[in-house]
This record gives structure tokens, sequence and C-alpha cells, in this order.
């Protein structure tokens, strides 16, 4: 064991809860989140001691201070929670676009306001913001994701001079071939990303895990946007 605990909004399902299972692993306590208590509950139970699971909704900041109320000590903070909303500016939704804002931007900063007291002022410290590709990859429908996306990289710089020693970096994944979002897709839709990629192969969640500990931990990045995408769109 490591003496590490780690707080993963998002960590019940997905690429997050990949990471979880690693970084327990690995030797470290994981904290992860889920809108439904009884979901954060029984992933944590299943992950084993390790693992802690609490309730949080980060598209409703005004309630988070009080949610993380009882996060202990923190080393480490992973910013993983994503929802996907398909929304063109002809048929803007003012609704769906507030709810996502609100969740990436305004979200994450009050995750990290609220736990600014439990988080070591050491370079030791990191935090990861989970943005994507779509922030410069624009495609059809992803007028609000492709904008939040950006301003998770001017969240990332912000956070990182104001916080400093603290380590805030920016994951920017692209096409996840084996996530659960796009494992599930025709096979003529995921060659199509494979195409462009220089080695004809997508990005994996393992690959995503292993540049989130990379962010990390590693001791001398600060202020950087990682993309993972195994070169997307060179070819």
């Amino acid at each position: 064991m490591t003496d590490r605990t780690i707080l993963v909004v998002g960590g019940s399902s997905g690429i997050c809860l990949e990471l979880a299972r690693d970084l327990i692993a690995g030797g470290d306590r994981v904290i992860l989140t889920s809108r439904s208590g009884e979901t954060a509950q029984q992933i944590a139970s299943e992950l084993g001691p390790a693992a802690t699971g609490i309730a949080l909704d980060v598209s409703e900041p005004e309630r988070i201070a009080d949610a993380l109320a009882g996060v202990p000590r923190l080393d480490g903070l992973v910013l993983g929670a994503i929802e996907r909303d398909a929304n063109t500016i002809r048929d803007y939704s003012i609704e769906r676009a507030r709810r996502l804002v609100t969740l990436k931007l305004i979200g994450y900063a009050e995750v990290v306001h609220a736990l600014l007291d439990r988080l070591e002022p050491s370079n030791e410290t990191g935090i990861v913001l989970f943005g994507g590709r779509a922030k410069d990859a624009p495609y059809p429908g992803s007028t609000t994701v492709s904008t939040i996306n950006g301003g998770v990289e001017g969240l990332m710089n912000t956070l990182a001079l104001e916080l400093a020693p603290i380590r805030v970096n920016a994951l920017h994944p692209g096409i996840i071939g084996d996530s659960p979002f796009w494992a599930g897709k025709p096979e003529g839709v995921l060659d199509g990303y494979r195409s462009r990629t220089p080695g004809g192969e997508l990005a994996t969640m393992v690959d995503i895990v292993d540049a989130v500990r990379f962010l990390l931990f590693n001791r001398g990045v600060s202020a950087h946007s990682l993309n993972v995408d195994r070169g997307w769109r060179i070819t």
C-alpha cells in the first residue's frame, strides 16, 4: 500500500472506473463518485476495502461542498465526470448547453474550490481534468462539447497558476475503441476512425489510464494538455 488517497470524480463507470481499479491495484486508496450514492457504494464494495463511494452531482455546484464534506486529506484529484450531448447551433438547446457547461466548467472548478483545505500544497499533488479532442476536432453537433473542452484547457491554466505547487493538467481523449460508449458501435463506424490513425488502431482505456497516471504523479508536469488518440487525424 502507498499512503496516497485519490478522489476520482465519475469513477463509478467507464474509463474512470478502470482508472480506479488500476490505482487500487497499485496500492492507492480511492474515493469514487457517482450521482447515485447507492451506485457509488456498490462499485466501491466490488473494488474492495481500499475503495470508498460517495454521491456527487457536479451539475449541481451549490451542493458540491456539502457532498464532499466528509472527504479526508487528498494526494490527487481526477475530474472525469462527463455527459455527452449533440447540440447544433441550428437546433440549439439552451437547457442542455447550460447543464453541460455547468457540469464541466463550474462543477469542476467548485470541486477544486471545495477541496482546497484537503489538497496537500505540494508538487507531489496532482489534479487531472478530463476534456476531449472535440476542442480542436469538432464534429456535427459538437457545439457545446467543443466549447467546454476548450474551456477545460483555460481552466487548467488558471488553476495551475493559482494552486502551484499543486500541479494541474488536462487529458483530452480521442476515440477510445474499447470504451463502453464506442465498443458497441457498428464495426464500419470504428473502421472509419481507425483509418485516420497512422497505425490503424484506436486508443484504448489502458492508454487513458496510463496517461492519467503520468499527469497525476509526474512532478515535472503541470499546465499541460495531453491528447491521447494514437495520432488520429494526421494521416
